[in-house]
């Protein structure tokens, strides 16, 4: 009866959890080992009532413990021993997962800030090759003005001396 009462409570408790289970496998992993601890510490504490109604027990001569009596303590002092120590090794496991979700989480910390610091060196890196193409294209805007003054200056030029040219020629044939 107390079995199938702690399997009742067992899929109780974990039912929400599966559903949750989509979200993060690790946390997961952590829920079920602390529902797993609370399982044993239940049990722990109806063993340790059994315990304290077996102290309670006499079934000697006078209202005496026997050896049986004793025994059946011992018995039930040694399963509570052992289930102290099954208890101890889930808290062990427990503070593993806690230790490595603790470690992924500084892991993706990481990860995220090595990734926000490229992107930065980027922008920036790609800012100043666009201020450097900015300056290149006014310098060579300026070089194309420079050079389109100089044609419309050599044009001019050309064309007074061939007016000049033509104007001393009818001058000197008329």
């Amino acid at each position: 009866m107390e079995k199938l009462t702690l399997i009742c409570l067992a899929c109780l408790w974990y039912a929400p959890l599966l559903a949750q289970s989509k979200n993060n496998p690790d946390s997961l992993a952590y829920q079920l080992q602390r529902n797993k601890i609370n399982l044993m510490l239940d049990q722990r504490h109806q063993k340790f009532g059994q315990y304290s109604e077996s102290l309670k027990k006499h079934t000697g001569i006078f209202g005496l413990q026997t050896k049986k009596d004793i025994r059946r303590s011992n018995d039930i002092l040694m399963d509570i021993t052992k289930t102290d120590e099954a208890i101890f090794e889930q808290i062990k496991i427990l503070l593993n997962y806690r230790t490595y979700q603790q470690q992924q989480a500084q892991v993706q910390t990481t990860r995220v800030q090595d990734n926000s610091l490229g992107y930065m060196n980027t922008i920036n890196r790609l800012r100043d090759q666009a201020d450097k193409l900015k300056q290149d294209a006014q310098a060579a805007q300026k070089e194309q003005e420079s050079t389109n003054r100089m044609h419309f200056i050599v044009f001019a030029l050309m064309l007074g001396s061939i007016l000049i040219l033509l104007f001393r020629k009818r001058h000197v044939t008329a």
